[in-house]
């Protein structure tokens, strides 16, 4: 559907195009052995997503492309991430072929699932050598379309005859719109209306809009192999944590030592997965009060505490994503001890009511408890905790404006599109996983808090899964109290 041709390099190409040179290279290579792989294990899991998805949208063809490589610079390319929807939907990991397309066609029973992809070209073929896109001399080989078929337990064909099944769709059909614009755009041309776009209609209730929801929704409850791929992210993410402590040294000597730090964790995240789930928080002193810190170009002083929000991608792309402030020096001041516990009372109070049958919104309320009662037993706020809550108050929020959870899985803010009454307003249910990240954060200009509370910024966030009778923290094992933290710090540190 897109274009193929390389882009930025004809002008300086120096590939041999002669028919000789041709010849030569097509031939004398040695015959690989390329035995059918068995199922990869998420496949299984894969059909049943897909399965749940069709009983949503019967009778309605859906296309879910993976998407193209984005443009760095020029022809410089980032490293491809597939749709997160299409890595759900197909199984499909970081080997995924670039400009796939997941296509599901309803065949009266329920739908079939057809993979599109670019297969692999013969040695005979000018992409081989001559296409820096996709050549295998460029960017290795491609999986055949009976491998890929036989690894991810669904039908295949060449991205081809894609062409093809786009000239027979109509109005109806539905397309992860935000996954590959340009092949959007093309069908959009081609049935002269955006796609999915009939809403309203009795014989076409859904658009886009609602597949986006739908499949977000899906996600909210994870299966036995999404639960056992987050827990591998954590473990990798307890390793970042380790390398980045064992670092201290390096990070005090050097004058962007927050820049050491998030290059640590994202070694250990590249070594034991495949890439970070999001840019590396690495906040020291005061940065800890910015939010979204990640320019991370600041020194590490001793005394600092140092926020580190980080988490590792694993290469089925499920992410973890946890906090622990550390103190540089390896222990807390008193001041800085007296604001972690308090996060931490809040961070436990959280995870004491999570269970089946409460409300998600119950999670953020329960923390917020605890920093009004906090602050105002501190004398920060213009009155009592009580006040404070009123929905028409909330002065507590100046020291934790962000909100308390969030769904994680194959994005580190998942399920993005769900419903309001299906998320924040959701009924918590077993096998759902959220963060818990209640933090104070108080500015270092903030003349509402003494002075030896500016520049004080902390964060303890958590990873939870719902159990069938309460909740799981599945990132208990990287220290949490202040003491553990500080023995941890002892052991792993200078």
């Amino acid at each position: 559907m897109a274009d193929t041709t390389p882009r930025a390099t004809s002008n300086r190409s120096t590939t041999p195009g002669s028919s000789t040179f041709k010849d030569h290279i097509a031939s004398q290579w040695a015959d690989r052995a390329r035995p059918l792989p068995e199922p990869r294990e998420q496949a299984a899991f894969a059909a049943e997503r897909r399965a749940r998805l069709s009983e949503l949208h019967p009778g309605r063809t859906i296309v879910v492309p993976a998407g193209q490589a984005k443009v760095r610079s020029n022809d410089c390319d980032y490293p491809f991430r597939p749709h997160s929807t299409f890595a759900h939907l197909t199984g499909w990991g970081t080997d995924t072929v670039v400009g796939s397309v997941l296509v599901m066609t309803p065949n009266g029973a329920g739908h079939d699932a057809t993979l599109y992809f670019r297969a692999t070209a013969g040695r005979d073929s000018e992409e081989f050598y001559a296409n820096p896109e996709i050549g295998e001399f460029w960017v290795g080989p491609r999986p055949s379309l009976d491998e890929v078929a036989a690894d991810l337990g669904m039908a295949t064909a060449d991205l081809g005859a894609f062409a093809a099944v786009a000239d027979g769709l109509d109005a109806s059909v539905l397309v992860v719109r935000d996954a590959d614009a340009e092949l959007t755009r093309v069908l959009d041309e081609r049935l002269g209306t955006a796609v999915g776009g009939s809403a309203g209609t009795e014989d076409v209730p859904a658009t886009d809009d609602v597949l986006s929801r739908d499949l977000s929704e899906l996600r909210l409850v994870k299966d036995a192999y999404e639960v056992n791929e987050l827990r591998k992210a954590v473990d990798a993410t307890r390793s970042g944590f380790d390398d980045v402590i064992a670092d201290f040294d390096a990070v005090l000597a050097h004058p962007r030592g927050e820049r050491i730090v998030e290059g640590t964790f994202n070694r250990r995240a590249r070594a034991d997965g495949n890439t970070v789930g999001y840019d590396t928080i690495a906040a020291s002193g005061h940065h800890a009060c910015i939010l979204h810190w990640t320019r991370n170009d600041g020194a590490v002083q001793p005394g600092d505490l140092i926020l580190i929000d980080a988490g590792v991608e694993v290469d089925s792309f499920y992410t973890a994503d946890i906090t622990r402030t550390l103190p540089v020096s390896g222990t807390f001041t008193d001041v800085q001890r007296m604001v972690y516990e308090a996060v931490l009372e809040a961070a436990d109070a959280a995870f004491a009511i999570v269970e089946p049958g409460i409300t998600f919104r119950e999670v953020h309320a329960t923390a917020m408890e605890v920093i009004a009662r906090k602050t105002a037993e501190w004398g920060f706020l213009p009155g009592t905790a009580e006040e404070s809550l009123q929905p028409d108050n909330q002065f507590h929020r100046r020291y934790m404006v962000h909100g308390t959870s969030h769904h994680l899985g194959l994005d580190v803010h998942d399920c993005a599109k769900a419903r309001r009454e299906m998320y924040i307003d959701g009924v918590v249910q077993a096998g759902m996983v959220f963060t818990i990240e209640p933090g104070l954060y108080f500015q270092q200009d903030d003349l509402t808090v003494p002075e030896e509370f500016r520049g004080i910024g902390v964060r303890i966030e958590d990873d939870v899964l719902v159990t069938a009778d309460g909740a799981e923290n599945l990132s208990v094992g990287i220290p949490r109290t202040p003491s553990e933290v500080e023995g941890w710090i002892a052991r792993t540190g200078r």
